[in-house]
């Protein structure tokens, strides 16, 4: 059985840092695509960053330059690094991975198999 768990989210003033944490198990995750992916109350989740199987990372316009996606192999864990939090990052955060490779193939949240229960950030101005 998959299951994704998610850590790491707070609440912090604009500017701030957090560094969000997936641990994956039931599956070798780094064979998988595995993405963030960010949702407020009452709007669609969004996707944020993903990595394919082999590294390749992608971000959405909104956090490139701020946020980085990346992951351990040897602790079977996803992490991202956000950086200069704006209030408008302030979403329930999820960890997901999709059932191939490679990203190309999951451009959209709902081509994401399993999801984590999701962790809080909230940026205050």
């Amino acid at each position: 059985q998959v299951q994704l768990v998610e850590s790491g989210g707070d609440s912090v003033q604009a500017g701030g840092s957090l560094r969000l944490s997936c641990a994956v198990s039931g599956v070798t995750y780094s064979g998988f695509c595995m993405g963030w992916l960010r949702q407020v109350q009452g709007k669609a989740r969004g996707r944020v960053a993903r990595i394919s199987a082999d590294g390749t990372t992608t971000y959405a316009e909104a956090v490139k330059g701020r946020f980085t996606i990346s992951k351990d192999s040897a602790k079977n864990t996803l992490y991202l690094q956000m950086n200069a939090l704006k209030p408008g990052d302030t979403a329930m955060y999820y960890c997901a991975a999709a059932g191939f490779k490679s990203c190309e193939y999951a451009p959209l949240p709902t081509d994401y198999a399993y999801w984590g229960q999701g962790t809080q950030v909230t940026v205050s101005s």
